[in-house]
């Protein structure tokens, strides 16, 4: 038996209820994994909130798609992303949906070694958003050299864009709020605020043009800033406005790509391991005990700290 966090109907947070669920033994290629944490991402809340459909047929739907936990039971040729699974493997688990429980059930090639130098909260909150961080910058092809504008760069993913394109050896200029300005300049970028007057406050900073941009708000005024000063704008890629990516003619990237889940999965293992070496950090803004998965969630849709929100079973 494990508890588990389902939506019971399409709506707000107020759908989400803690329930009781019955667990098989592993078959094979499968394992059982008692779940240490679980990150919380917007597309969490988004599947409930009938933005992509309320068929009350596939209700109770099941949340969550990224934790780390400890193997407790494997079934016969349990491979996982690293190799073989066995008890009392750290792991993080990544890919499959209904992770938001004490413990899951899922195939072994979800499961990816997780290394001693990354604590719970950080394991479970890596892979969402630097996959999709890593996928921005592949898109547009960031280099050393690059000028790299990133929109909403203290945020969950922004913020590992700008580590990952400074590491690449690439100049960032990002937008924030001015209360995150000085972690920015931590990561070595140059913030600047948004709002009116933008494009001025880049200018000043880039005289000589940017050579990419990176939209992680999805904002019209990230998307009409970058369009202006970007001669090419096959060097600007959005998370988040794809509406304006189709009628403006530039990348998005997302879950639903299949470009983007070739490429997330195959930097997985890498990203991991830059991460435990510490070429990158992900931050944890806050963590909750998994029966306030609904409080998670309506922080997560209003103002909330800097970083990644994590669940604790």
């Amino acid at each position: 038996m494990t508890r588990v966090a389902v939506a019971t109907a399409f709506g707000g947070p107020e759908v989400i209820a803690i329930v009781d669920e019955q667990l098989a033994e592993p078959a094979a290629g499968q394992v059982l994994v008692e779940v240490k944490a679980i990150g919380v991402n917007p597309i969490d809340y988004k599947l409930y909130s009938g933005a992509f459909g309320s068929d009350v047929s596939t209700l109770p739907l099941h949340l969550g798609n990224e934790a780390s936990g400890v193997v407790v039971a494997v079934g016969d040729a349990a491979q996982g992303r690293g190799g073989p699974v066995s008890v009392g493997d750290e792991v993080i688990v990544k890919g499959v949906g209904g992770v938001y429980a004490e413990k899951v059930l899922v195939p072994a090639e979800a499961v990816l070694p997780k290394p001693a130098e990354l604590d719970w909260e950080s394991a479970a909150g890596l892979l969402g958003v630097a996959g999709t961080a890593f996928d921005t910058l592949e898109t547009v092809g960031i280099a050393a050299g690059d000028t790299l504008l990133v929109h909403g760069a203290a945020g969950g993913v922004g913020s590992i864009v700008v580590q990952l394109a400074r590491a690449r050896g690439a100049r960032v200029i990002g937008t924030a709020r001015a209360i995150n300005h000085d972690a920015l300049r931590e990561y070595g970028a140059e913030p600047v605020e948004y709002g009116p007057g933008l494009i001025e406050r880049i200018r000043e900073l880039a005289p000589d043009g940017i050579d990419a941009a990176i939209d992680a708000v999805g904002t019209d005024e990230a998307i009409d800033v970058s369009l202006e000063l970007l001669s090419d704008t096959s060097r600007l890629v959005t998370i988040a406005a794809f509406g304006r990516a189709a009628k403006d003619g530039f990348p998005s990237v997302g879950g639903a790509n299949p470009q983007s889940l070739e490429r997330r999965s195959n930097a997985a293992l890498s990203l991991i391991a830059q991460a435990a070496a510490g070429e990158f950090t992900v931050t944890i803004a806050k963590t909750f005990p998994l029966s306030d998965a609904a409080k998670a969630h309506a922080e997560l849709q209003s103002e909330h700290p800097r970083g990644k929100f994590v669940l604790i079973p």
